[in-house]
């Protein structure tokens, strides 16, 4: 069974204020890329079985405005996506259940990057483009050819990076 994994970097946030990092909510311009990207997400990956969203404001509220153009099926918060690495995100993946053809991350640099590349199995101009981390409100679209306990570096292809159109 073929599956898509979306690894997203959350869209534009508000500098960090008196409520610390993790209360940055969407800028003006994250909540517009969010709202657009969603539609795009729509175009090339059909509905999410299963989207794992970072606890922090601004992925929370990414989710939630690429969700009003994407139909997820079933979304959780977990903390880890907040301070965790790449191979953490991959311990959470490698715990899905083979029924979730479609995944969607949605976190933070340099981790989204990081993993993507650590996934990918070609080391081509994506490969290079994300090896020097992803903007905001950018994804990652990774086919994977493996069981998601097989997930490992090099098991998946980086197909396209999707950005919302302006």
């Amino acid at each position: 069974m073929t599956h898509t994994l979306v690894l997203l970097r959350h869209a534009k946030a508000e500098p960090e204020g008196e409520l610390g990092d993790a209360m940055r909510p969407l800028a003006a311009k994250g909540r517009k890329q969010a709202s657009a990207l969603g539609p795009r997400l729509a175009e090339i990956t059909g509905a999410v079985d299963v989207a794992l969203v970072s606890s922090a404001l601004r992925t929370t509220e990414t989710l939630k405005l690429v969700a009003a153009g994407l139909r997820v099926r079933e979304q959780t918060v977990v903390e880890d996506l907040y301070q965790g690495g790449p191979r953490k995100v991959l311990g959470l993946l490698q715990e899905l259940e083979e029924s979730a053809g479609t995944v969607l991350v949605v976190g933070h640099e340099p981790t989204i990057s990081g993993l993507a590349y650590l996934l990918h199995d070609t080391r081509d101009d994506l490969a290079r483009e994300v090896s020097l981390g992803v903007p905001t409100a950018t994804a990652c679209v990774l086919e994977v050819t493996t069981a998601w306990r097989e997930l490992d570096r090099s098991t998946a292809h980086l197909t396209r990076l999707v950005r919302p159109r302006h």
